[in-house]
């Protein structure tokens, strides 16, 4: 396991982020334990959850794990804004819903800290101002040492940023977007915007709901059953099957399976790699549900694609761009 910088910061996390999105619910706790005790015996030491994944029972089962763990050696980010409620001020990024949220999730972890704290999604009805001032007293105050954002646009990631610049405030550090070999958007803009602005990546759903991760080939009609694919059109999910049914996903796959035959890796450790050897990444977050997902999944630590093999996946999965990248790119220099 290599280690990297969070963005510009001196904080050093793994390659390789596990995630704790199934934990105390589709992954049951003895399962989730023996996931987490194989990610820190493999050099794994960057964790990832958030105060609405199983209506908090995953900070839960992390919390009662850590109790007999150095905690210091381990970097543990969780994030605000889901509802834990009905009430009016049970969501969003008020000062009001920050503070508790946040000692919410440090009872449920059983930590006085929080290493990197995320916004989980842009409020639009409360000020960046109020929510970035607020995280500046949980910094100042030693409960959250790190900021991060996820799923916004650029524009308000380079608001946020400009704001806090402004106010002399400590601004976000990281940001956590959907990126992987099919849905490469976030290079439009967001990419952009960390790289000058010196903020780590870490990408959700590396394996775009398991379509990178080896079940998924040409010639195949319909989704595995009992799949993520299968049940997203169900679920109004963007990972549905017809969504992503289309010459360009086949095509990606195939170099995948080729690759994967080539380096004798599985499908989704060689989709994993190109993300890890891709600037500026830090480190993907993987989602397993079962031991042996985990297993498949840390094997993308510790190796590296040549220079063709990252070209061809590159390539092959270049999506089209609209305005105005394309016509913006006729004059790059």
């Amino acid at each position: 396991m290599e280690y990297r910088n969070l963005g510009r910061t001196g904080l050093k996390v793994s390659e390789v982020c596990l995630g704790a999105m199934h934990f105390g619910g589709p992954a049951d706790e003895q399962t989730s334990v023996r996931i987490l005790d194989e990610f820190v015996e493999a050099g794994g030491t960057f964790i990832d959850t958030a105060d609405v994944y199983n209506a908090g029972e995953s900070e839960a089962v992390l919390g009662r794990w850590l109790r007999a763990r150095d905690r210091d050696s381990l970097v543990i980010a969780t994030k605000v804004y889901g509802s834990m409620g009905d009430g009016p001020n049970d969501d969003g990024l008020s000062r009001k819903h920050i503070l508790a949220g946040v000692d919410a999730s440090l009872r449920r972890l059983g930590t006085d800290y929080i290493d990197l704290y995320y916004t989980h999604v842009w409020d639009t009805a409360t000020p960046i101002e109020e929510t970035l001032s607020t995280l500046d007293v949980l910094v100042s105050s030693g409960k959250v040492r790190y900021l991060g954002a996820s799923n916004v646009t650029g524009w308000q990631l380079q608001k946020a940023v400009d704001v806090a610049k402004q106010a002399g405030i400590n601004g976000y550090s990281a940001l956590q977007p959907l990126y992987n070999l099919l849905d490469r958007e976030a290079e439009w803009e967001l990419l952009a915007i960390c790289r000058n602005e010196g903020l780590g990546v870490m990408p959700w759903s590396p394996l775009r709901a398991g379509w990178l991760a080896g079940r998924f080939h040409r010639g195949m009609e319909a989704p595995p059953d009992g799949t993520r694919v299968a049940e997203a059109a169900k679920r109004g999910l963007y990972e549905a099957w017809d969504y992503y049914d289309n010459d360009r996903t086949w095509n990606v796959l195939d170099a995948l399976h080729a690759i994967a035959a080539d380096t004798g890796r599985s499908v989704a450790q060689v989709a994993l790699r190109w993300l890890i050897q891709t600037e500026p990444v830090t480190a993907p977050i993987i989602g397993p549900r079962t031991l042996e997902h985990y297993t498949d999944n840390i094997g993308a630590a510790g190796w590296s694609l040549d220079a063709e093999q990252l070209a061809r996946l590159t390539e092959v999965s270049e999506k089209p761009s609209v305005y105005p990248y394309n016509l913006l790119s006729g004059f790059d220099r």
